[in-house]
């Protein structure tokens, strides 16, 4: 699916938190799709194309990220806060019984946001993410402790403005690709353009990325002890930010998690450029599952 088709769908609903843009395909069982810090809804299209005839996909923009970034200036931009701010989105739209597909530090919000609301979900899938106190990870900590400094929003514009540096500079974006040479101009337009066109945008993402804190990830675990909403974990083996350990913690540490599902070679975004070998064990997944009301074990 191209930009402009993707366009064609999007949407924008009124919260507390402010304006929050998203796409809205196809009909029937809806699944909801959450991107992680950089990229937005458009990271879903390909999974979309695949399996929009069979259910409503709904790909969510998170705070100041494609089309969401009419949000409201003082908004608390902590993971907990933004699970929130998914909480209100989904009951803007009255989605209940969704199947929840998450991928990066999207599905490190989606963790706060299942462990507070499993009444929400019918399925749970978590592609690459942070998990525990794993935020931010090894290899993502140096650009956070930059962005406090104040000093990421100038690069990220220039790299904004000269593309080449998100294929080759300091913080290649395409780094995330297992094959960075396919992914085009018109992609990495969409996932930086609201983040970092402006110094203004630029600044506000640095202040996202300094709200990064390991204690809200962790006040999640509890809550994810104990649902059992049925939940598959599907891993990039290729990915330098979440090694497959943090598959089999959130395996073990997740009761309903039904199986760890290893994409070979994978990188963080493999859902964009892999769509074709994530949508069969989706599929599993959700035929396996149908909707009922979600049940969080005793204890």
């Amino acid at each position: 699916m191209k930009l402009e088709e993707f366009d064609s769908h999007r949407r924008t609903v009124h919260t507390d938190a402010g304006e929050l843009g998203y796409a809205d395909v196809g009909q029937g069982r809806t699944a909801l799709f959450v991107h992680g810090l950089g990229t937005n809804g458009y990271l879903w299209r390909n999974v979309i194309d695949l399996v929009k005839d069979e259910r409503r996909c709904v790909a969510l923009d998170l705070p100041l990220h494609g089309h969401s970034r009419s949000v409201r200036a003082d908004l608390d931009l902590s993971l907990s806060s933004l699970a929130d701010v998914i909480e209100q989105f989904c009951a803007a739209l009255g989605l209940t019984e969704v199947d929840l597909v998450a991928n990066d530090t999207g599905a490190a919000i989606s963790q706060i946001f299942a462990s507070r609301h499993p009444e929400r979900l019918a399925t749970f899938t978590l592609t690459n993410c942070e998990a525990d106190d794993n935020i931010p990870n090894e290899a993502f900590r140096n650009t956070v402790e930059v962005a406090k400094r104040g000093e990421l929003a100038p690069y990220a514009v220039q790299m904004f403005e000269n593309l080449e540096m998100a294929r080759s500079g300091e913080r290649p974006i395409t780094a995330n690709y297992q094959y960075p040479d396919e992914v085009t101009d018109e992609t990495l337009r969409s996932y930086l353009g609201p983040v970092c066109a402006t110094l203004e945008d630029a600044r506000r993402f640095e202040r996202l990325l300094s709200s990064l804190d390991p204690a809200d990830l962790r006040g999640a675990v509890p809550g994810l002890r104990r649902l059992t909403v049925p939940t598959l974990i599907v891993w990039g083996t290729g990915d330098f930010h979440f090694e497959l350990e943090w598959a089999h913690w959130l395996r073990d540490t997740i009761p309903g998690a039904t199986e760890v599902v290893e994409i070979e070679g994978g990188k963080l975004y493999f859902p964009d450029e892999r769509a074709a070998d994530l949508v069969p064990h989706l599929r599993r997944h959700w035929s396996a599952h149908p909707p009922q009301p979600a049940a969080v074990a005793a204890g």
